[in-house]
């Protein structure tokens, strides 16, 4: 049985992540280049976000009917597509309606990759490999908001849309070498969403991650706005919040050496001190120093408790787990994008002690709950002979 990701799905995920997060340096060059108002131009990123968040229930229902690998290879190749036209896009409508498919289609791959995983990796290896996954992840994050910047200004903006549409043509081939895992079959588009949605554990994880999006992916979008309103370039800013990729990229190693050593309930609670401390960090002032210890330390609670949620997740409905994985991910970018909303209003103002403020006390509840139900689940799901905990460890 393996113990790891195939590398075409670490691959798929970092492309996956580089091309969402790549648009962000970009709008001000696409509103120059398109000479339309940035306000205006900033669709292209948040009709993209919107799409990848909404799409990514009904990419879960059919791997479930139709196979994980079919989704996968079906939906980067329209990706490709997409990424093509946006590079050719001659008008803002047309970038638009380009992202908003490209967003649409991207959305499959990293709920289609996490629950390929849970369908091919033991139970006691799958935090591990889930943090493989993790860790690619982070690599294109990191890389999409350090280089996509730097790529735009150095050749074109357009060759940043191109270079992940040419990655997922080559993701599409080489997933057509990867066998098609065996999965629980639940009778019927109906069936996977009354499986999944009359299961309280799974209810419970979704409330999890929405308020973690909300703390953690929401929140963090205002650390370089909060950089720049203090003076600092635009583009000091964006590296300076890449940290949190680096972190990722770290703490995802920490988590996989202690996996076997640690309950999930524990990782979940190191996971929630990390994101309380880092926007304690930045609360007070907002400086390059202070942002890049917020962002490294929110790359540490995404690795301990992103991962310990993910692999919760992929065990409380085995039968629909791809319909699992794709509500949970959405309920993610729903929690990042209602965060983002509510705070826009205080980011105007320049009340970004008050936003990074709320956030960590909002950890704080987090933590507390999310650690003491995996220990309730653990005690009374697993001890009764159902799905087993990482390691099949005792919370």
């Amino acid at each position: 049985m393996p113990t790891r990701p195939p590398l075409v799905l670490s691959f798929a995920t970092l492309t996956s992540n580089f091309d969402r997060f790549a648009v962000t340096p970009m709008l001000l060059l696409i509103a120059l280049a398109l000479d339309e108002p940035l306000a205006t131009a900033v669709a292209v990123a948040s009709g993209y976000f919107l799409a990848y968040g909404l799409s990514q229930p009904l990419w879960g229902l059919l791997s479930d009917r139709f196979g994980r690998l079919p989704v996968m290879r079906g939906t980067m190749l329209a990706a490709a597509v997409g990424g093509v036209v946006s590079a050719l896009a001659p008008s803002l409508t047309a970038l638009v309606v380009a992202r908003v498919v490209t967003g649409a289609c991207m959305g499959a791959v990293v709920p289609a990759s996490l629950t390929y995983v849970g369908d091919t990796v033991p139970q006691e290896h799958r935090q591990g490999a889930l943090s493989d996954l993790m860790a690619a992840s982070a690599m294109g994050t990191a890389l999409a908001t350090a280089a996509g910047g730097l790529l735009a200004g150095f050749l074109d903006w357009r060759a940043v849309f191109a270079l992940p549409a040419i990655c997922a043509v080559v993701c599409v081939v080489l997933l057509r070498k990867l066998p098609e895992p065996e999965r629980a079959q639940a009778q019927g588009v109906r069936s996977h969403l009354m499986a999944v949605l009359t299961n309280r554990w799974a209810l419970l994880v979704f409330g999890l991650v929405f308020v973690e999006g909300a703390v953690l992916l929401g929140t963090m979008t205002f650390l370089a706005s909060a950089l720049v309103h203090e003076g600092v370039d635009v583009a000091v800013a964006g590296l300076a919040t890449a940290a949190y990729g680096v972190g990722v990229w770290v703490f995802s190693r920490l988590v996989k050496a202690l996996g076997s050593r640690l309950a999930v309930w524990q990782l979940i609670a190191i996971g929630g001190a990390s994101m309380f401390v880092g926007y304690l960090v930045v609360t007070t002032i907002a400086s390059i120093a202070t942002v890049v210890v917020t962002a490294l330390l929110l790359g540490g609670g995404w690795s301990f408790m992103h991962s310990s949620l993910q692999t919760w997740v992929t065990s409380v409905v085995p039968e629909a787990r791809g319909t699992a994985v794709a509500l949970f991910a959405s309920a993610l970018f729903l929690g990042s994008a209602a965060a983002s909303a509510a705070a826009a209003y205080f980011a105007e103002r320049g009340s970004y002690g008050l936003i990074f403020g709320i956030a960590a006390a909002t950890a704080v509840p987090l933590l507390i709950v999310a650690a003491a139900c995996r220990h309730r689940y653990q005690t009374r799901v697993v001890a009764r002979g159902g799905p087993p905990s990482v390691g099949g460890r005792a919370a």
